[in-house]
């Protein structure tokens, strides 16, 4: 920008990748005085390229979404897997990440949700993030880390779509620290909603469960992966909506996996008698139950044509979240995050590309059978 001395230039580099960095911090990353960064700030203001540190009301029904930002990589096997050999594959890449792929699909459906993680300073990222915004996505609570390279997940799937096995180097979202958040928590405690995930530290998710920074906001947490979920406390009291499956279940109640849905309804309630407020439980293709808000539900699964089930999960989330904000109760919130499950998995995209309102609407009138009829809890 040629209107920027080189010094208003850093400091708006600073900020561009650490939109929270305070003053101080700018300051001794750039080897300059604390009021000469101030100095430089008000002079970006002046010139619009800041739009200034006033007081913002939170919109209604403001959700966040924290976790990771990932490079998928997915390859999928022409034949059975080979060990110690080559084997052909096909192969598609794109954007994912937990929360990454919630909040899209947020906004996809007319959500606006803040999104909070970490990202290299490497082309990736850059090209993730345009993706993100060119959707709608608010991307002020993400860090651009300089000299790292963005998260990525690589997946082998068989013939028909299931994962053989994946790998994921996810070490940048270490970062994501209670030090990290604190200094905006204030966003957090103006949303009605928080949803975070498992690639976070140990130490971040149990200050958003116990709300260590304050905030009123009702938190979802999902349980990622069976490595993934041990990082969640033994008190789960402080979760709102827990979403996991019967094999992370298993692991939380250190006890057998749910095979039947009356199994799975009782590994629900178990985990209500940890503390979790309600409880989304899925057992693949067997359907989902729903424990909380005074009921028992049982979902069931909702035929498909499955070309993909990577993302399948975060697209539940996000429907039953989106429902959630817009007034619904859990079994109508998860009705609907069933469909986008069942949505997402006949498309090779981890977020099905021509999600919205509308077509979410068409299909729910075809294909959305009703939930079974709740029974106190």
């Amino acid at each position: 920008m040629a209107d920027l001395t080189t010094q208003e230039a850093a400091v708006l580099e600073q900020i561009s990748r650490n939109p929270f960095a305070g003053q101080q911090e700018i300051a001794d990353a750039l080897g300059i005085a604390r009021s000469t960064v101030a100095a430089h700030i008000v002079q970006l203001i002046k010139q619009g390229h800041i739009l200034g540190r006033g007081y913002v009301l939170p919109e209604p029904g403001h959700i966040v979404c924290i976790g990771g930002a990932v490079f998928d990589r997915k390859h999928r096997l022409q034949s059975p897997l080979a060990m110690e050999t080559s084997n052909p594959v096909d192969s598609v890449h794109s954007f994912g990440g937990v929360a990454r792929n919630v909040a899209e699909s947020l906004a996809l459906l007319g959500e606006r949700p803040l999104f909070i993680s970490a990202v290299g300073d490497d082309q990736t990222g850059q090209h993730l993030l345009n993706h993100l915004r060119g959707r709608g996505v608010d991307l002020s609570g993400v860090i651009m880390v300089p000299g790292q390279i963005t998260a990525e997940y690589s997946a082998v799937l068989s013939p028909d779509g299931q994962l053989v096995f994946g790998m994921d180097n996810m070490r940048l979202f270490d970062l994501l620290t209670p030090a990290a958040l604190a200094r905006i928590w204030s966003h957090l405690a103006a949303a009605s909603w928080v949803f975070a995930e498992t690639n976070l530290p140990a130490e971040t998710l149990e200050a958003l469960i116990r709300r260590q920074g304050g905030g009123r906001y009702k938190l979802a947490i999902d349980a990622v992966s069976i490595g993934k979920v041990r990082k969640l406390p033994n008190d789960l009291t402080g979760i709102d909506l827990l979403f996991l499956n019967a094999d992370e279940a298993a692991i939380l109640l250190s006890g057998a996996r749910a095979t039947t849905l009356d199994e799975a309804m009782d590994a629900a309630q178990a985990l209500q008698g940890k503390g979790a407020g309600m409880v989304q439980l899925s057992l693949g293709s067997k359907g989902v139950v729903i424990a909380g808000e005074g009921t028992q539900t049982t979902l069931p699964s909702i035929p498909a044509t499955v070309i993909d089930l990577t993302g399948a999960g975060d697209a539940m989330v996000a429907g039953t979240l989106h429902s959630l904000l817009s007034g619904k109760d859990l079994a109508a919130a998860a009705a609907l995050g069933n469909l986008m499950s069942a949505l997402t998995i006949e498309t090779t995209g981890t977020v099905r590309a021509d999600l919205s309102l509308a077509t979410l609407e068409s299909h729910a009138r075809m294909r959305m059978p009703a939930p079974s009829a709740g029974q106190p809890a």
